[in-house]
Formats: structure tokens, sequence, C-alpha cells
């Protein structure tokens, strides 16, 4: 541990706060990843700004975690600091009749509850997704034909060099699975919500019925990252997954889901190499049964056993 550093991160937030050598396998879902060097919790907008400065100051490779959803942290982990906004950095708030005002690390699923309870419908979508609000604006974060920037006002973020400043929905340059939050290297730390009054037993039914349908459809029950997978335009990549005749295939402890191959789960004891083996595999069996290439949706982070992957956000 690099003493000088612990004692300037302990002076930006509380030192039960710091931790080092943290199993990144905690804060996934997909219960996998090794230790990273420094694993930080803020409280505050200013806290998570002086943080990424620091980073920056120092060059210290540094991630910005949310649930930790959609992400794969390799067995070495990962040589920085993981600056986590879930738990911590969560408030919700009605702004104005129609506007909810969310920071970054808010799980959807709060969100999704706090509209409904408020009489607001159009978040029904995301109240299932596992993510949190700042990794669903910089996704542009969907499922059930809905999208985040069908209800995206706005979004207040940081940028490398300190700046906090506020992007409408139209200069986040949402698209599928991206937007300017990416492409950027910004941090979002909060975001407005605009939803339009609706009836709370329908919001409460649609709710439901999503809930359903995606507990029938997908393996809730073992880790994963979520869908694997971005879709390639005019296929699914589920079914030429499954059409490939990889369904239940497995590397180690990787599995493609029996109940939907487009999810590779961690059947137990699962390890980062035996996912990157298992989707490179699925990769060459599609492209050569179909031409199609899949392109993994899953982020990677860290230290891999056959090259550094460290990515820092």
């Amino acid at each position: 541990m690099d003493q000088n550093l612990w004692e300037k991160l302990c002076g930006i937030v509380k030192e039960e706060y710091v931790k080092t050598e943290e199993p990144m396998k905690d804060h996934t879902t997909f219960r996998i990843g090794g230790p990273a060097d420094y694993f930080v919790m803020p409280h505050t907008v200013d806290e998570v700004r002086q943080l990424v400065e620091l980073c920056r100051d120092e060059n210290i490779p540094y991630y910005i975690l949310g649930n930790g959803s959609n992400l794969l942290v390799g067995d070495g982990g990962f040589r920085g600091i993981v600056i986590q906004i879930f738990k911590n950095f969560n408030e919700v708030a009605l702004e104005e009749a129609n506007i909810i005002r969310v920071q970054a690390g808010a799980l959807l699923s709060k969100v999704a509850s706090f509209a409904r309870d408020h009489e607001l419908t159009g978040f029904e979508f995301a109240g299932g997704i596992p993510g949190t609000v700042g990794g669903a604006v910089m996704m542009n974060a969907g499922a059930y034909g809905g999208e985040m920037k069908d209800v995206l006002k706005g979004a207040t973020v940081l940028d490398q060099e300190g700046n906090i400043f506020y992007l409408s929905n139209e200069e986040l340059k949402l698209g599928y699975r991206k937007s300017i939050v990416g492409e950027k290297d910004y941090v979002v730390l909060e975001a407005w919500i605009s939803l339009t009054e609706g009836d709370p037993g329908e919001i409460s039914e649609k709710m439901e019925d999503l809930k359903n349908r995606r507990v029938s459809k997908q393996p809730l029950e073992c880790p994963s990252a979520g869908s694997t997978f971005k879709r390639p335009e005019g296929y699914f990549a589920g079914k030429l997954i499954m059409d490939a005749g990889l369904r239940g295939f497995s590397v180690g402890g990787a599995q493609i889901s029996e109940k939907h191959c487009g999810f590779v789960i961690n059947k137990g004891g699962a390890s980062a190499q035996d996912v990157i083996e298992l989707i490179s595999e699925v990769q060459r069996m599609v492209k050569e049964k179909f031409g199609v290439l899949l392109e993994p949706e899953v982020k990677r982070i860290g230290e891999f056993a056959n090259k550094k992957e460290t990515e820092a956000e």
C-alpha cells in the first residue's frame, strides 16, 4: 500500500470508506474478479470530483463503479482506484410535478418504485434492469421497448478537467448502448427523468408483468453480467447462439445459459478467463456458421491472464 496515496484518499473521504485489496467479485453481479488496489466510496459530488482530480493529477487509473451489473473484472484485479458510487450516492427526489432528480448511484429499480409511488408512468421498463442510473445514462440502457433516451431530460456530468456541467437529452447523443458520456470519458453525477402522470394500479400491473416476463425468460437465479452480446443488426444474439448449437456450452465455470442463450452465467467458480474463452469460442462459431460477428456488451476492466485490459473511465 502507498501510504501517501492512502492519506490523500482519506483526506477526501472518511477512512472507513477507503479499502485496499478489495475483492471485486464481491461487487459485480457476475461474482467474478480479483482485488482492486483501492476501493473508495464517496458520498457527495465534491468527493467524486476530488477523487477523479486526484487520479488525474497522480496519473492513476480509475473506474467509476455502480452495481457492477454489466462488468467483467479480470482475475488479476484492477491496478488503480475503483470509485463506487452505488449505495452512498443514490438520492432520488421529486423536483417538479413530473421531473425526478436522481443521483448516479441510485438503482433503476429504486427509481421505478419511486415513480410508481408518485403516480408517474414511463419508467416501468427499467424496473428490472439491475444497474444504476449513471451506467444507464452512459449505456442508454433499455428493455421491453423502452430506453433511457425516451425519458431522460438531461444529466449533470464531470469531465476529465474537473468541470461539472449539464447536458440535455440531445447533447448526450444517446444511441444503441452508447452516449457521449462513454465517448468523452465523462462521469455521470445526476440525471433528470421526465415522466407523465399515470394510474398507480396500472403502473404496478405493468411493472409486475415485466418482472414476470424477465423471471420466466432470463437466468436470474445465476450470477451473470446480463445480456452478454449486443444485438447485431437484423438478428438476435441469443437465437444465433442457440442455432449454432451452443445452448449449455461451457468453459470451466462459465456457461451459455440453457434458459436464454444470450446470457453467459457463472455456474460456480467461474474465472474471468473462463468467460473470455467462452465468449471467444461463441464468436468464432457464430461467425463460422452465420457470418455474423457478435460484439460483447459486457465491459471489461483489470488484468486478464493473457494481457492487461485495464480501462479507466
